[in-house]
């Protein structure tokens, strides 16, 4: 199959799926329940939440990793079954995809800081390396480390998974701040100065996801095609910015209409893939869908 980053060079736009929490918490997914033990305990549900997105027209499907790594997983006492786990993820994405879709394994932050000491580089390095050969074997062609806000860590996970897999590799940042320098992520990150890192560590496509909703992130798809004229990108927004309902639960504003809008504008930024995070479902991809192919 041919890499997401050659068709994206060619002329194509790949529909990503959407959001994978919402969709588990719907299904019963509890408060303090670790969502990657699904792929071992219900993998029924993950491999249907697959095929609804596949259903609904994507051309990549993600897995259920995000927290997969040992050092996230170590959280729920479950560190030892890391690679047991991520291989389950990728193989239910893998056969719900078939042959002819991509898989793109969604690796997310460990969840602990460089910066203050409370993991080694070293550490960080094994724990990406030992998620991403699994996601391998279990069948995904990509990665996605994505909703990354530190550097050095993101540039760790990039250098694990590309001395140690074949998986085609998508950088996706989480730019929350607009400055008048720019966008940023919540460490001071700018798009530039993530854009060379993540090219110089290995990545093959970069990418925005999380935070903010579409409006935003034409502006930061289009800084990242100012700073990476020649790379491929991929923007997975959320469904406008989280609001409470009068139950208090958080609710996403931005319907399948409204959201899809914004599709051609976010091609026009730069985008060549584009999916949909948090508040996003299968209703929101059909439509990107329709729009993206509206747009040939």
């Amino acid at each position: 199959m041919e890499r997401m980053a050659e068709q994206v060079r060619q002329g194509k736009i790949l529909v990503s799926d959407g959001g994978w929490g919402s969709f588990l918490i719907s299904r019963g997914l509890r408060e303090g329940e670790c969502p990657e033990l699904w792929c071992l305990e219900h993998p029924d549900i993950v491999r249907e939440i697959a095929e609804k997105y596949l259903e609904a027209g994507a051309d990549i499907v993600m897995t259920n990793s995000f927290g997969g790594t040992r050092v996230k997983l170590d959280q729920y006492g479950l560190g030892a079954r890391a690679a047991e786990i991520n291989e389950a993820a990728a193989k239910l994405s893998r056969e719900a995809a078939g042959p002819d879709k991509h898989v793109m394994a969604s690796i997310g932050p460990c969840g602990k800081f460089l910066v203050m000491g409370d993991i080694t580089p070293e550490e960080l390095y094994d724990a990406f390396r030992e998620q991403a050969v699994a996601l391998e074997q279990g069948g995904a062609d990509a990665c996605s480390v994505e909703t990354m806000g530190d550097l050095q860590e993101a540039v760790i996970a990039v250098q694990a998974i590309r001395d140690n897999t074949n998986l085609e590799i998508v950088a996706s940042f989480t730019f929350a701040i607009a400055s008048p320098e720019g966008w940023r992520t919540h460490m001071g990150v700018t798009t530039g100065q993530m854009a060379v890192a993540m090219l110089e560590a290995g990545a093959h496509i970069l990418g925005a996801n999380c935070s903010v909703g579409p409006g935003e992130m034409v502006e930061i798809i289009g800084e990242l095609r100012a700073a990476a004229p020649d790379t491929p990108l991929l923007v997975h927004p959320n469904a406008g910015q989280p609001e409470l309902d009068a139950n208090g639960r958080i609710v996403y504003p931005l319907g399948p209409d409204a959201f899809s809008e914004f599709v051609p504008r976010l091609v026009q930024a730069g985008a060549g893939i584009i999916g949909g995070c948090c508040g996003t479902g299968p209703a929101h991809i059909r439509r990107i869908r329709e729009a993206v192919d509206a747009l040939r």
